[in-house]
Parts: C-alpha cells; sequence; structure tokens
C-alpha cells in the first residue's frame, strides 16, 4: 500500500514544517475545521465530556461540517468479502463512522454514528435494517447519533461500557463480550486510556475469509493513539498492548482520518524509517485526491507508528531515552509512550 512519486520529483516545504521526507510533496490545503480536543486542558475537557455545553459545541460541528463537506471530508472505499460489506462514512471534519452489513440477512451494525443523517443515509442506500450501535466511548463526536438513530430504528440496541456516559445506552457490554448482528460477531474490548470506560470492536472475519476487522474509536489511528484524557500512559500501553494481541493481519479501521497528520509527525522522529517514508507518500496522494486511508493493517502499524514502536531500540535512541538499571521493561516503554505523546501534543499545538 505505497505509491512513489516519479524520479526527480522534488520535495515541497511546508513553511514551519520542519520538513517532510525525501520524495514527499506537500500539498496545500485549505484551512482544517476545528478539532474538539484541539484546545485541551482540564477545564475544556471537563466542559465537553461532562457538561451540556459539550453537545451544544458538538451540534455546531456537525451543522459546519454538513456546510463545509456536504459530500463527507473523504472518498471512502467499502470493503467486501463473501457474506460481509463494511462501509465507511465520512462525517464531521475528520470522524470515520462504519456500516457493518451481514449482506446475507440485511441486517446491519453501525459503528461510533456521529451524524445521525449522514448514517441514516447509507443505512437507506443500502437497504439494510440497523440492528445495533456499538459505540466506543462518550465523546460526542462519536456517540451524538445514538438518540436519534435509537428513536428511529425500534429494535435497534445500543451497545458500550457502563464505564462511559454513553447517550442511550441500553446493552452494557463486559469485557470480551460477544455480540452477533445476524451472521456477524463483533466481541468487545475494554481499552481504557482516552476515556476510563473506551472499549474497541472486533468483527470475527473467520466465517468470512476475512481477516479480524478492528473498529479502534481513538484508542488507534493510522500511525497514531488517543490522547490519555482519563488514564496514565501505564493505562493507555496497556490497552494498546491489548490490540496489538489481536494478529498482524489483523484490518484496522480507526476514528479519524489522521493519517497525514501522524504520519508527518512519525517521520520527524525516525528519520530513517523506510516503511514509514513509503506509507506517508501513499497517504499524501490519497489525501490529494481526497481518498480515505483506511484500512491499515497491524501488521503495517508496528513498522511506522511510534505509539506502537515503545520497544524498538530505534525509537528509544531518537528519543534520548535508555532504560534504567532494574527499570520494569514495561514501566520504560510506558516512558517512552509518554514522551512519544508529550512530543505530538506539542507537534499539533504549532
Amino acid at each position: 500500500q505505497s505509491c512513489r512519486r516519479p524520479a526527480g520529483q522534488r520535495a515541497r516545504q511546508e513553511p514551519g514544517s520542519g520538513g517532510l521526507p525525501e520524495g514527499v510533496e506537500y500539498i496545500p490545503t485549505r484551512k482544517k475545521a476545528k478539532n474538539p480536543m484541539k484546545p485541551v486542558g482540564v477545564a475544556w475537557y471537563s466542559l465537553y465530556a461532562r457538561t451540556r455545553l459539550g453537545y451544544l459545541f458538538y451540534q455546531r460541528q456537525v451543522k459546519k461540517a454538513r456546510e463545509r463537506y456536504p459530500q463527507g471530508h473523504s472518498m471512502p472505499q467499502p470493503y467486501c468479502f463473501p457474506g460481509v460489506k463494511i462501509l465507511p462514512i465520512p462525517v464531521l471534519s475528520n470522524n470515520y463512522s462504519y456500516l457493518v452489513i451481514d449482506t446475507g440477512s440485511g441486517q446491519a451494525a453501525v459503528i461510533d454514528p456521529s451524524d445521525p443523517l449522514a448514517v441514516q443515509a447509507a443505512i437507506e442506500q443500502e437497504g439494510v435494517m440497523l440492528e445495533a450501535i456499538f459505540c466506543t466511548h462518550k465523546h460526542w463526536d462519536h456517540s451524538g447519533g445514538n438518540e436519534a438513530l435509537w428513536q428511529k430504528h425500534n429494535s435497534c440496541r445500543v451497545y458500550g461500557s457502563a464505564l462511559d456516559a454513553i447517550p442511550q445506552l441500553t446493552n452494557p457490554l463486559a469485557d470480551r463480550e460477544k455480540v452477533s448482528v445476524g451472521c456477524l460477531t463483533f466481541e468487545a474490548l475494554a481499552t481504557p486510556g482516552h476515556t476510563v470506560g473506551h472499549m474497541v470492536y472486533v468483527l470475527d472475519g473467520a466465517p468470512f475469509g476475512s481477516p479480524p476487522c478492528l473498529f479502534s474509536g481513538d484508542l488507534l489511528f493510522l500511525a497514531g493513539c488517543g490522547r490519555p484524557f482519563e488514564g496514565s500512559p501505564e493505562t493507555m500501553l496497556a490497552s494498546l498492548d491489548v490490540a496489538m494481541g489481536l494478529g498482524e493481519d489483523t484490518l484496522l479501521w480507526p476514528g479519524h482520518e489522521y493519517a497525514l497528520e501522524c504520519l508527518t509527525f512519525a517521520s520527524l522522529l525516525e528519520l530513517d524509517n523506510s516503511a514509514l517514508e513509503q506509507k506517508l507518500q501513499w497517504a499524501v496522494q490519497q489525501r490529494q485526491e481526497k481518498r480515505s486511508t483506511c484500512p491499515s493493517t497491524l501488521g503495517e502499524e508496528q513498522t511506522y507508528n511510534p505509539f506502537l514502536r515503545t520497544h524498538q531500540p530505534e525509537l528509544q535512541e531518537a528519543l534520548g531515552l535508555w532504560q534504567g538499571m532494574g527499570e520494569d521493561p514495561d514501566a520504560f516503554r510506558a516512558r517512552v509512550l509518554k514522551e512519544v505523546r508529550r512530543r505530538k501534543d506539542l507537534y499539533q499545538a504549532t
């Protein structure tokens, strides 16, 4: 999944970007829409996640995104296997919802229905019955459409963790609990850190001859991971390890289109990572054409995602970190993760 630019084509640098790897061309874009998590601070996060002000802010974001991106922020590519179809739905300025369809029965589940109108349009276009909403966490840009869709689809159930204040939650899930929708089987995995009750969902691909599919919400992005708003680096590391235990062929379907930003940041940490350079070139072309970068695989992610490379000496050395005498290996990895997160936050703030 890579695309090199023609030989001899020189890279152009964005002013103040710190430079891109050789062969990567900077593509000017319009000013990015605001990310509700960008003005981070304890007070702002509390207002966004725990008060009605956050919901009103979310509604404003939805309205602006519908006006700015009437066809969505990206052109997604549906994935089809015998008996199952996965349809990414681009919503807000960079979120993804996912409609997962059992093509035999016409039953479907949706993951993180941020914009209920966009999700409902996809349901009607596909002609399917919505049986389940799987919500990864409580943040409005992932859960804001729950109520409207639940009211419209009477038999639909809303799944998620009871530890998060998920709107319209009807069926709280425990770690490793499984849910069937038609012939689809989803397993919920508790992955706290971004929020205390964050969950990811794994679609069993075996009955369809496909790899497992990880719908990761804000735990894991292409080349990135979510901020540990309600957890420690140790908590987030443990959750990332849970995801990585799923196997290298697992398809990663993240909650946001952050690939270009995350890959560019990662390239500033590891200057000689050929897999990273290649993936960044590919992502630049995808985004130039407004194409989605989903999915990647967990095997790929281990070669360039700094949040999954805390055990790699190359990254540790680049960060200027060394394991202390007698220091527990996982404690050291958490320290590496904390430093990567710190640098990513500073990068986003510039």
